[in-house]
């Protein structure tokens, strides 16, 4: 069987991921569709619109045969660490031969681009650390050292351009068997705030769902749900803001992409609203992205040397949604992987102790993700 696969979000899943998951089936030429998912919280530290379930059941209605869940260390993490982790995870899985992903250029060649980037010699980081110092974004420097070391700095002006560099990094050093196939992304960019016809951004849909026109932008199973939807946006940043009470500089310094006087900056900050939090900490080489990330990862415990741990350790295959007329095949296939599928609670004995405890972080988050939706 041939599998093709998403790294995803869907949050919430919209006419664009229908778009892509369309095009994924098609030009792939898979028997089946798999997904993996980003359970409770995502990579921007935002906590989920709707809780796993209830996404994974839309990108099944949307063509998807089934959705993993891509574990939280991994999800709430800087985005090479993002793929990585689920490169890794469907690495484990023989019959992936393929990984579908949204791009806003598709001509880019994305394993010699990845190539280019997997080689930081000297002269590559030397040229990085002379941008930051200029004040630049890291995203900003990152590709003017690119262009420094013979590549096209164009290439990763989009946040889905450098995700998908992202993936074939990982590709190259996990399983280069795995193809890539870009699909240009259509309607709105990632971060376009604006509502649009018919494929609007999932941020401008999460900020205007009281529109009339987030109804031409989602499926009608997903409108649906999402009149009656509780979004627990301002619950979580109130939380997450006073997370900061109960940690300390040398806990915050464990979290990836925080240190060098950041640590120091956002303990001073404890006491202050989620929104100052970000004004204040946030600059040209700390964007707002990073410290709500920061934010959420010291929120649910998530630091850097125990996820490098997991990425080198087997851990499991957990699904949250199948689709019926295919589930025979679907877990057939991923009983395959050399990781442990997890269907039920007793099969969990088949983990290993770091397996186990990168379990716990994704069912305490998925507990908080549930208790913060359902504050009054």
């Amino acid at each position: 069987m041939k599998i093709c696969a998403v790294i995803c979000e869907f949050n919430p899943f919209h006419n664009g991921h229908l778009y892509l998951l369309e095009q994924a089936k098609k030009l792939s030429g898979c028997d089946r569709l798999i997904c993996i998912m980003s359970g409770s919280f995502t990579q921007r530290g935002e906590i989920c619109i709707s809780n796993r379930f209830i996404r994974a059941s839309h990108a099944v209605s949307g063509g998807a045969d089934c959705v993993i869940e891509l574990p939280t260390a991994f999800a709430v993490a800087p985005a090479e660490i993002f793929a990585d982790g689920a490169i890794k995870t469907l690495s484990s899985i023989p019959e992936v031969t393929t990984l579908a992903f949204g791009c806003e250029n598709d001509t880019v060649n994305f394993v010699k681009t990845a190539e280019l980037l997997s080689d930081e010699n000297n002269e590559f980081k030397t040229a990085l650390e002379k941008e930051l110092k200029k004040g630049n974004s890291y995203v900003k420097s990152y590709a003017k050292a690119f262009e420094n070391s013979g590549g096209s700095g164009e290439f990763l002006s989009g946040p889905n351009n450098i995700l998908g560099i992202e993936y074939a990094k990982a590709v190259l050093r996990r399983n280069p068997n795995i193809k890539l196939l870009p699909v240009k992304r259509i309607g709105a960019q990632y971060n376009d705030g604006k509502i649009k016809d018919n494929y609007s951004s999932a941020s401008a849909i999460r900020n205007n769902l009281n529109s009339d026109f987030v109804k031409n932008n989602v499926p009608d199973y997903v409108f649906e749900e999402l009149k009656s939807c509780n979004v627990p946006n301002d619950n979580f940043r109130r939380i997450a803001a006073f997370g900061l009470f109960n940690t300390t500089a040398d806990k915050l310094k464990k979290i990836f992409g925080c240190g060098e006087g950041l640590e120091n900056k956002l303990v001073n900050c404890a006491g202050k609203s989620y929104q100052s939090v970000i004004s204040e900490c946030t600059t040209k080489r700390y964007p707002s992205s990073r410290i709500s990330r920061i934010l959420c990862a010291n929120l649910l415990g998530l630091y850097e040397d125990e996820c490098k741990i997991f990425l080198k350790e087997k851990l499991y295959i957990r699904p949250l949604a199948i689709k019926d007329e295919c589930a025979s095949d679907i877990l057939s296939s991923l009983s395959k992987s050399e990781f442990p599928l997890i269907t039920r609670g007793r099969e969990r004995k088949n983990l290993t102790e770091i397996a186990g405890y990168c379990l716990s972080i994704d069912e305490k988050a998925a507990k908080l993700r549930n208790f913060i939706a359902e504050i009054n």
